[in-house]
């Protein structure tokens, strides 16, 4: 009971570290970017991951976590898969119109339950796939503005979606099968990731701003907004795969979106961004969603942990998913149409 009981504060711990990193680096990007004017998004995403390898290097050093060495192939595709997939969101977004690309966010949580259901051998209840839609449904009302279809951009929203459900399950799958922590396998992946992004980033960020990153003038204000955004960095990626490893995929992406929320209250409130009644039904919408999902959730894992074969679990496997406040055994940018919009940065 003890053990379940640490397990729960543990999710929640990973929950709040998560909503909260995500939304200070939102409010930073969008200051550094739309207020100093750097755009150099992919750049700077290498540089946070540069900065969190930097920083779990010096945890290992101090002992407050154990390297476990993981199969160099494993580590490195894993490391470029999620590399690009970072690569083709901000590609995504630069080929295509807001409304297009929130879609293409959106589209991430369907498409994951799908490859699960497929790949995994997951079941998916009525129940959780409802919630599921209302929570999509909600977060389209609050975010999507204009829908603008062209060939290249629609590619490179696929390619985004395929590569990030694919490296996001993989966050999962292979904490649970190699039996590592989350800590292991960032501190493992990171040069991977911050490589690709390093070398491809700043061709990328000219493509797409027409600028070059290595001739913007650096004030210190800019370099100490670059600074504080690293710094947050190291929380989001870790608490990303923290979160998915506690949980699920689905989970992450399901957070990801009350972030968007969350995002957009902070955004009226603190920056007196636009707010109309839209954005608050949506809001409310998605909040009703992301309720019934835990409740499902909960509701299903009790079940489960009551012996009661004749009910259909949310996931019938050894590596069950976990609810957003749920036990053990239930179930990286651009975390938001600001971000999206202003920041134009995806996070790993």
């Amino acid at each position: 009971m003890g053990e379940k009981t640490s397990f729960q504060l543990g999710v929640v711990g990973a929950l709040f570290l998560s909503v909260a990193s995500s939304v200070s680096i939102v409010i930073c990007n969008k200051a550094l970017m739309s207020n100093l004017g750097f755009p150099f998004a992919t750049t700077l995403t290498s540089w946070h991951l540069m900065v969190t390898f930097v920083a779990l290097h010096v945890a290992l050093r101090f002992n407050f976590f154990e390297n476990k060495p993981i199969d160099m192939k494993t580590v490195i595709l894993f490391g470029i898969l999620n590399g690009v997939s970072i690569g083709f969101l901000n590609l995504s977004l630069g080929f295509n119109s807001i409304g297009f690309y929130q879609m293409t966010k959106l589209a991430i949580i369907p498409f994951t339950v799908l490859l699960e259901t497929i790949f995994l051998k997951k079941q998916f209840s009525r129940n959780i796939k409802f919630s599921l839609l209302i929570l999509l449904l909600g977060v389209g009302i609050a975010s999507i503005t204009d829908l603008q279809l062209n060939f290249v951009g629609t590619i490179l929203s696929l390619l985004a979606i395929v590569t990030t459900c694919v490296g996001q399950i993989l966050t999962n799958t292979i904490q649970k099968r190699l039996n590592i922590s989350s800590t292991q396998l960032l501190y493992q992946s990171a040069p991977f990731q911050a490589a690709i992004l390093f070398v491809t980033g700043p061709m990328v960020d000219q493509f797409l701003t027409k600028k070059n990153v290595f001739a913007h003038k650096y004030s210190n204000v800019v370099l100490g907004f670059i600074l504080l955004s690293c710094l947050i960095a190291v929380s989001v990626n870790f608490s990303t795969f923290l979160v998915i490893g506690k949980t699920s995929p689905v989970t992450y992406q399901v957070l990801g979106h009350l972030k968007t929320c969350l995002v957009l209250g902070f955004g009226y409130t603190l920056l007196h961004d636009p707010f109309t009644s839209r954005n608050i039904v949506g809001i409310l919408v998605a909040i009703v969603g992301m309720g019934l999902y835990s409740f499902f959730c909960t509701h299903e894992t009790k079940r489960k942990q009551l012996g009661d074969h004749s009910s259909t679990p949310q996931v019938r496997e050894k590596d069950s998913s976990t609810p957003l406040l749920a036990g053990k055994d239930g179930y990286q940018d651009k975390e938001n149409h600001e971000s999206k919009k202003l920041s134009k940065i995806s996070l790993v």
